[in-house]
Formats: C-alpha cells, sequence, structure tokens
C-alpha cells in the first residue's frame, strides 16, 4: 500500500476520533428558568406586533432565553452558537434592559433603529436558517415606531 494513502488514512481517523471527542465537551445553554425583573416587557409598553417581532428575530441572541435548533447538539456547532449568543447579549439583552443606566437605554434603543434599518440585524447567518427572522419593510417600520415611542417614556 502506498505511504501515503497510509499518511491519509492516518489523519482521517484521528480527525475522526477528534470529531467524535469534541462531541462531548458540552457549554452552558441559554437558559433561564424565570424572567428577570428587568426584563423590558416589564417597564415599557411593547404592542404585540411588535414582541412578536422581538421574539421571532431577536430574543434567541439578545435575551437570557434561546430556542435551540436540533443541529445545536453537535460541537463545534455549539461553541459557535454559544459565542453568538454570549456576544450579542453583550451587546443587548432584552431581559436586563432596565437594568442600563438612562444613557445606555437610549444609546442601545438607537442602535436597535440603526442596525434593524442597515439590515445589520438579524444576522444574515442567523436567517439564512430562520427565514421567518427576516424582517420586513414593515416590520422595521414597526420596531422604529415603537423605539420612537420607548424613548420618549425613559427617564
Amino acid at each position: 500500500m502506498n505511504k501515503s494513502i497510509l499518511n491519509l488514512k492516518n489523519i482521517l481517523t484521528v480527525l475522526l476520533l477528534l470529531f467524535i471527542g469534541i462531541q462531548f465537551i458540552d457549554v452552558q445553554k441559554n437558559i433561564s428558568q424565570s424572567q428577570s425583573a428587568n426584563a423590558i416587557e416589564n417597564h415599557y409598553k411593547i404592542p404585540e406586533k411588535v414582541q412578536a417581532i422581538l421574539k421571532t428575530s431577536c430574543y434567541d441572541c439578545h435575551s437570557n432565553n434561546t430556542t435551540y435548533p436540533s443541529y445545536s447538539k453537535l460541537q463545534p456547532v455549539k461553541w459557535w452558537l454559544a459565542d453568538h449568543v454570549n456576544s450579542g447579549k453583550r451587546h443587548l439583552n432584552f431581559d436586563e434592559f432596565n437594568s442600563y443606566s438612562r444613557d445606555k437605554k437610549l444609546e442601545k434603543l438607537d442602535e436597535i433603529v440603526e442596525t434593524v434599518k442597515e439590515g445589520e440585524m438579524p444576522l444574515a447567518s442567523y436567517t439564512v436558517i430562520h427565514q421567518d427572522a427576516k424582517l420586513s419593510a414593515s416590520s422595521r417600520a414597526e420596531i422604529e415606531k415603537w423605539v420612537s415611542e420607548t424613548k420618549k417614556g425613559i427617564k
């Protein structure tokens, strides 16, 4: 048998064993047992339509509760999703919104409008799998209107 074929078989065997081995490394899931007292909906009026949009298009990465798809059970996908969720929550967490300072709340609301208007959110990598999370022009307008109203009530 050719030596290069033997080396390739060895490399593939090692890669397969590594892939199997990393399946046993778990990550902490973003699932809360109770709603935070600081959740935005506990302090600001959110129209039903806007709340539905936020839950469908934003909350998986920007809240304390992620709905995990079936493919999330495989590594390295677990790591990738955990990184996305942690990054999203660092930028904005709707479940911790009321713990933000007044200025930070206003800044985050402005960022919501900006990223939605520019089509930066939800991420394209998210909407590829979650087609229902794509924002229509009317959804973007609803969010913009809600943000405008909410900003008036922030003290």
